[in-house]
């Protein structure tokens, strides 16, 4: 468990506050995934403005239990979650956690992903999905995210549906990665904004049944390793930055028809 004695930045509690209440346009009131998470550790409850908590009870009124909580419990070999886990970094930037898939998977092998995976018997919600798997992965606990809002879901050429949850490292110095060396091949961090820029970007024209559309790709280097964020994992970070920063890319993003398929 982390220290309590870390100072929460203004900025990151206020984008907290308000992606708690992010409410995207495919949402209805029948099948709510963007309430506040109930549950939380007491850690997380405690720092909560009462504007948070204002919003919950309204929420909680409205669908007449936690529209998070109450997502399906049923087991899908199609459906998956990822966690968009976010962080300041020094100078008060936010930065993302990412994966390099190790080189022996079958599938998606040495590319970049978002920590996540399929959803697994025993798993109540696409939440707990992405937590359960952040931690298989990387070693990520649970108890040091807090999760702030679930986007809308994105589906592969091969039909899974990929739900991307946002959860915030408030302390990043109490993680301490325990990568699973069968899954992953290295952990590193990238600038949130950067999926935004039309900077260290790259495009490829696409065509899938008769859609043209357009997969970008990022470059991005650390002090070891150069890295390309590309196809869906590009795509989620895009949604995600622009949600996060409130406006569109500096770039025509053209996205595939077929990643709308599906929106469970």
């Amino acid at each position: 468990m982390a220290s309590h004695n870390f100072h929460r930045s203004d900025s990151l509690v206020k984008l907290a506050e308000r992606l708690r209440i992010y409410n995207h346009p495919l949402n209805n009131s029948s099948n709510s995934t963007n309430a506040r998470v109930q549950n939380q550790s007491p850690r997380f409850q405690e720092c909560t403005v009462n504007e948070v908590v204002s919003k919950e009870q309204e929420l909680k009124s409205e669908f007449g239990t936690d529209p998070i909580a109450n997502n399906s419990r049923r087991v899908k070999s199609d459906r998956a979650s990822v966690l968009v886990c976010l962080f300041e970094d020094q100078k008060g930037h936010l930065r993302v956690i990412l994966t390099k898939r190790a080189s022996t998977l079958s599938t998606h092998s040495g590319e970049v992903a978002l920590p996540g995976g399929k959803v697994e018997e025993g798993d109540a919600n696409d939440i707990e999905t992405a937590l359960r798997e952040a931690e298989e992965e990387i070693g990520l606990d649970r108890s040091l995210v807090d999760v702030v809002a679930v986007l809308e879901s994105f589906t592969n050429k091969k039909g899974i549906t990929v739900v991307p949850v946002v959860g915030i490292l408030w302390d990043r110095n109490a993680f301490k990665p325990v990568i699973n060396t069968a899954e992953v091949a290295a952990i590193f961090d990238a600038p949130l904004e950067m999926f935004l820029k039309d900077e260290n970007r790259r495009e490829q024209e696409r065509e899938y049944m008769g859609d043209e559309y357009v997969l970008h790709f990022f470059d991005h280097e650390t002090e070891n390793e150069k890295y390309i964020i590309w196809a869906l994992t590009a795509g989620i970070l895009i949604k995600a930055a622009s949600i996060v920063y409130q406006r569109p890319p500096d770039f025509q993003e053209r996205r595939p028809k077929f990643w709308n398929r599906s929106r469970r």
